[in-house]
């Protein structure tokens, strides 16, 4: 991915990048990631790369609807808020994301104040 800037916003890149059901993660500065994941009908979310249970990396995990499970103990968190479903209790960070003209942009500010 790209990873240009336009403004405030970063640029990650075409969204074909980012398969159907599926996810990229993007490093930024201290060593943290964001996972930046495409649903099945075509939205598009980023959340911090860690659930809030163990750390597992959600980009590794299934994505159904606008949940993803993570891959270490099956948690299922919601894409759009972040929030652990069901009798999980936590929450993963959001970052906004945008699509413009098919290229994927994250808010640059959201992903500086990550790595500080």
């Amino acid at each position: 991915m790209d990873r240009s800037l336009f403004g405030e916003w970063l640029d990650l890149g075409p969204i074909e990048d980012i398969p159907l059901r599926g996810a990229r993660s993007v490093p930024v500065q201290g060593g943290e990631e964001i996972a930046v994941f495409r649903t099945g009908e075509g939205r598009v979310y980023a959340l911090v790369n860690k659930c809030p249970h163990r750390a597992g990396p959600l980009s590794q995990g299934i994505v159904h609807g606008d949940k993803v499970a993570c891959p270490l103990h099956n948690w299922v968190i919601s894409l759009a808020t972040g929030q652990a479903e069901g009798a999980d209790i936590g929450c993963t960070p959001t970052i906004e994301v945008r699509v413009v003209s098919g290229r994927v942009q994250l808010k640059r500010a959201a992903v500086v104040g990550r790595a500080a």
